[in-house]
Order: C-alpha cells, then sequence, then structure tokens
C-alpha cells in the first residue's frame, strides 16, 4: 500500500463524550491498580474507598449528562467507535441503573464491622508458633471486612492465620469490582459481537476472582470460584463460536448488518437461513448462562452460596441487568428476522426457567440458596418481555431488571447482617453468617427492623401489591399477554404461587416460630451497608407506590438504534 493510499484512510472518529461514563470507570480502576501497587498497605483501603465512590459519582453524572444531550429533541442516539459502541436510550439507562448499584456494591464491600478478628500481639510480646497459642496470648479483636486476608494462603492454615492477625486485607476487591462494573457497562452498549465478546470477558474475569476471596467459608468460597470459571469458559466459547458462525453467514459482525442479512434471507422463499440460526443458538447458550435460565442455570445456586455476600449481591443484581441488556440487543438488532424461529425455543426456555426455579427453591435450607434459586425464577419471568419482542416488552423489561436488582441487593445485604453467636474459630472471634433457614426462626419477633425488611424484600419477589414486584410482574405479565402469549402468562402466575409458599415460609418463620438454640444476632452495621439496604427498601417501597415515573423513563428508553 502506498503513501498516498494510506493517506486516504480515514481515523475513526472517537466521541470521547458518549465513552466518558465507561472511561470513567475504567481510568478509576487502572489508577486503583497503581494504588494497589505502590500505596503503603495502611492507605489502601481509605484511598480506594474515597476513589472508587468518587468514580462511581462521577461515571452516573456523565450517564445523566450523555443521557440529556443524546435524547434532546427526541433523539435516539448515536453509534460511535465505528459502529463497535452503541449509546442509545437502553444503553444509558442501563448504564445508569449499573452505576447506581455498584455504588451500593462498593460500599457494601467496604462493610468493616460484620466481621471480628484477632489482633496483632502488643509490641514486644513473643507469641509461639499456631493458631491456639497466638489466640489465647491475642485477647483483643479487631474489625475486618468480609473478604479474605491472603487470597494465596491455603484455607484454615498457619499461614491464612498469620495473615489476618497481621491485619491483611484484600483491597484489591475494588479496582476488580470497578473493572466488571465497566465491562458490565460496555456489554449491552455493544454494536457488534466481537466488542460484546470483549466486554464478556472483561466483566467475567474480575467475577471469578472475587467469588473466591471470601473470609469464612474458604473451601466453599474458592470451590464456587472454581466452577464459576470453568463453566464461563465453556460458555465463553459458544458465545465466540456463535460469533463466527454469524460471520459466515453474513459476512459481518456488526450486529446492524447481521440483522439486515439475516431479514433479507427470512424474506425470500429460497433464503438459506440455517447458518444464522446456529449462529444464534451458540450465542444464545452464552448469554443465557450469565442470566442463569434453565438449562444453564447450575453455577447460580453454588456460586451465590460461596461467593462473599457483597460479591453475590453485586452478581445478583448486575450481571443480570448486563445480561439481560446484551440478550436483549442480539435478538431486537440482529435476529429479529428469526422471531417465528427462535420464539417457541425461548417459549420452552422461559418456562422450564420459572418453574424449575420455583420447584427446587422450595426444596433449599439455606437463605442464599433459596434465593440464588429465586434468582433463576425471575429470569424466567423477564424473558416474558423478550417473548412479547415488541416495545412494551423491551420497556416491561428494564424496568423489570430496575426493580428486581434493588430488592435482591437489599435482600442478600440483610442476610450479611445475621450472625451466628459470637465463638471462636482459627483467627476469627465474630460468629459466621446464620444462612440456614431453621436459625432465622423468631428472628423478627427479636429484631422487628430487620425482619421487617427482610420480610417486605421477600414479598417483592412474591410480587405481593404496594412492592415494586407487583407492578414489574404485572407490567411483564400485561406485554406478554398482549403479543399473544396468555399461555406464558398463566404459567407464570403458577410459578409465583409456588414461589410465594417459600418466601411467606421465611416469612412465618421470622415472626411465629420458636426461638432456637444459640440463635442469632444481628449485628449492626456500619453507615456504608445501612445505607445501601434503606436505598434498596425506599426504593423497593417507592416503585410499589409511585411506579409511573420510572415507568414513563423506561417507555422512553424501549428504542434500540439500528
Amino acid at each position: 500500500m502506498t503513501v498516498a493510499q494510506l493517506a486516504l484512510i480515514e481515523a475513526p472518529s472517537v466521541a470521547y463524550g458518549a465513552l466518558s461514563p465507561m472511561l470513567i470507570v475504567f481510568g478509576v480502576a487502572v489508577v486503583g491498580v497503581l494504588v494497589e501497587a505502590f500505596a503503603p498497605r495502611r492507605l489502601r483501603y481509605p484511598t480506594h474507598l474515597v476513589l472508587s465512590l468518587g468514580g462511581l459519582a462521577a461515571a452516573l453524572v456523565a450517564v445523566i449528562t450523555v443521557a440529556v444531550a443524546q435524547t434532546r429533541g427526541g433523539g435516539l442516539g448515536e453509534f460511535v467507535m465505528s459502529g463497535a459502541v452503541v449509546i442509545d436510550r437502553p444503553t444509558l439507562f442501563l448504564q445508569g441503573l449499573l452505576v447506581v448499584i455498584a455504588i451500593a456494591s462498593v460500599a457494601f464491600m467496604a462493610e468493616r464491622r460484620l466481621e471480628r478478628v484477632v489482633a496483632a500481639p502488643a509490641p514486644g510480646r513473643r507469641v509461639s508458633d499456631g493458631p491456639g497459642a497466638a489466640a489465647q496470648a491475642t485477647m483483643s479483636s479487631v474489625e475486618a471486612d468480609m473478604f479474605t486476608p491472603s487470597g494465596a494462603s491455603v484455607p484454615n492454615t498457619d499461614a491464612e492465620f498469620e495473615a489476618t492477625r497481621a491485619g491483611g486485607l484484600t483491597t484489591e476487591v475494588f479496582p476488580l469490582t470497578l473493572l466488571a462494573v465497566g465491562g458490565m457497562m460496555l456489554f449491552p452498549a455493544c454494536g457488534d459481537l466481537l466488542t460484546m465478546f470483549i466486554a464478556l470477558e472483561v466483566f467475567s474475569l474480575p467475577l471469578y476472582l472475587l467469588c473466591g476471596l471470601a473470609r469464612r467459608r474458604r473451601l466453599i468460597s474458592q470451590e464456587a470460584s472454581l466452577k464459576y470459571f470453568l463453566l464461563g469458559a465453556f460458555a465463553s466459547a459458544f458465545f465466540l463460536f456463535g460469533a463466527a458462525f454469524a460471520y459466515g453467514a453474513t459476512g459481518s459482525l456488526q450486529l446492524g448488518a447481521i440483522g439486515e442479512a439475516v431479514g433479507a434471507a427470512a424474506r425470500e422463499p429460497a433464503g438459506d437461513t440455517v447458518l444464522p440460526l446456529i449462529a444464534l443458538g451458540l450465542l444464545a447458550v452464552g448469554l443465557l448462562f450469565k442470566v442463569g435460565a434453565v438449562p444453564f442455570h447450575a453455577w447460580i445456586p453454588d456460586v451465590y452460596q460461596g461467593a462473599p455476600t457483597p460479591v453475590t449481591a453485586f452478581m445478583a443484581a448486575a450481571t443480570k441487568i448486563a445480561a439481560f441488556g446484551a440478550l436483549l440487543r442480539v435478538f431486537y438488532t440482529a435476529f429479529g428476522g428469526l422471531q417465528d424461529d427462535w420464539q417457541p425455543v425461548v417459549w420452552a426456555v422461559a418456562i422450564a426457567t420459572m418453574l424449575v426455579g420455583a420447584v427446587m427453591a422450595v426444596t433449599q435450607t439455606d437463605v442464599k440458596r433459596m434465593l440464588a434459586y429465586s434468582s433463576i425464577t425471575h429470569a424466567g419471568f423477564i424473558l416474558l418481555g423478550l417473548v412479547a419482542f415488541d416495545e412494551a416488552g423491551l420497556a416491561a423489561t428494564i424496568f423489570y431488571l430496575a426493580a428486581y436488582a434493588f430488592s435482591t441487593f437489599g435482600a442478600f445485604a440483610t442476610v450479611a447482617v445475621v450472625r451466628e453467636p459470637d465463638r471462636q474459630s482459627g483467627p476469627h472471634l465474630s460468629g459466621r453468617e446464620a444462612t440456614d433457614i431453621a436459625q432465622w426462626a423468631g428472628l423478627g419477633r427479636r429484631y422487628p427492623l430487620v425482619g421487617a425488611m427482610f420480610s417486605m424484600f421477600l414479598l417483592a419477589f412474591a410480587g405481593i401489591p404496594l412492592t415494586s414486584g407487583f407492578i414489574a410482574k404485572f407490567d411483564v405479565f400485561a406485554a406478554a399477554a398482549g403479543s399473544g402469549a396468555g399461555i406464558l402468562v398463566v404459567i407464570g402466575v403458577i410459578s409465583s404461587a409456588i414461589a410465594a409458599y417459600f418466601y411467606i415460609r421465611i416469612i412465618v418463620a421470622m415472626f411465629f416460630a420458636d426461638v432456637p438454640v444459640d440463635a442469632p444476632h444481628v449485628v449492626k452495621p456500619s453507615v456504608l451497608t445501612t445505607s445501601s439496604i434503606a436505598v434498596c427498601t425506599v426504593v423497593t417501597i417507592g416503585l410499589g407506590v409511585f411506579p409511573q415515573p420510572l415507568l414513563d423513563l423506561a417507555a422512553d428508553a424501549a428504542q434500540f438504534l439500528s
């Protein structure tokens, strides 16, 4: 290629303003990595906390600013980075929601009042080696976070004990979380499959690490991390293979170009749609894995139970938002022409997801596993919006994502403050999370505020009126019924009735059952966790009583730019 020919190539324009929310989050994450590498250990925690919350607040302001600029005068948004990123109304709605959830998640991860561990011995005092001797000599305790002090140490060994006593903190969770948030913000904004795969990996890899960093129940946490990594790697491979088939069928990775080629083939009587259908099937495996739909749901109960509870809350809320955003974009903009072919399959997946999640949740004895199966059931409800495949369905879906995100985050955060009686276990002097449902008996009578808040979240999951869950389910059921999927609505109502049983079972146990021996107690958290739970509570009740502003916002955002 000659110099003259090179001069004719136009460099792609980069709309830094439209990309500013993601650039801010990624930039703060990179700065966080540098802080982790060069800052003194005693300064890392406060520096990360201020940096992360400040960066996310700036990103939220940037999202609002970009949304105002892009939608002024009825605008639908714009393509940036040569079409690789689409800044349209659904993108901005979901990015704003993700940043709000991320702020609450970072605050929850920074909590340091729920755990107490042995303190370092006084200067000059000799302590013999071994956890038992050290714990006897060190009677004082210090507050700690919910992450292991040394992710590289073998669980329940002297190395882990010494790292705890030395005051080790895994502050890497803050930049890892920000990297995951940045990938999640990019995932539903992708305009081509290659960028979407990169975004998928960017937010998945930090989550694999975060799941294995629990301070308590280390072996279960590491098992959860390994399961998530292995199954996630397979799902990513399916997604990439689907992108290859899409390119082979249409000659492009751009979602808009794929949609045009697929639509043209579907309209022709002799059009060949075999390769596009194979591509869609493979892509759907990767995306349905992330949303936790049956039969790609097996990882969710183990990962949600084993991961640190702040990470579980973050995943349960944010991952669903990002994954459903990408799923909707792929189906609406790239494969809408094959609606008659893929819709029966989505019907089957939605039915299986609603029923399997509800039935399996009934059999659970662990609160976190029960909430995990509940999240699978809700994934089935959200898929009803995809079945509707119109603006009403899209609006109902993104409203449901907003309502569910706050409710599930608040539920997991509440679980974290309910603790077993204090007893020494290695370097730990406080009790573990009381996640056995039998332990929650009588909790509502002894701690009415905690019992009332957790009951409110459960009632929202059940879809009881005056909660956000009722409005969300009504909206998505109405959209599905309006598109002719009345049978799905009936099955959804049956699934909701099954789910209501195990939600109400916990409420009855909290307020009407006898208090067990060694009953758990509620540890008062700091303002970081308290404010997160309070916001989730207010939003859950507020959207049940005054849902119209967010419903209108979701309706305005329900139009993809293609």
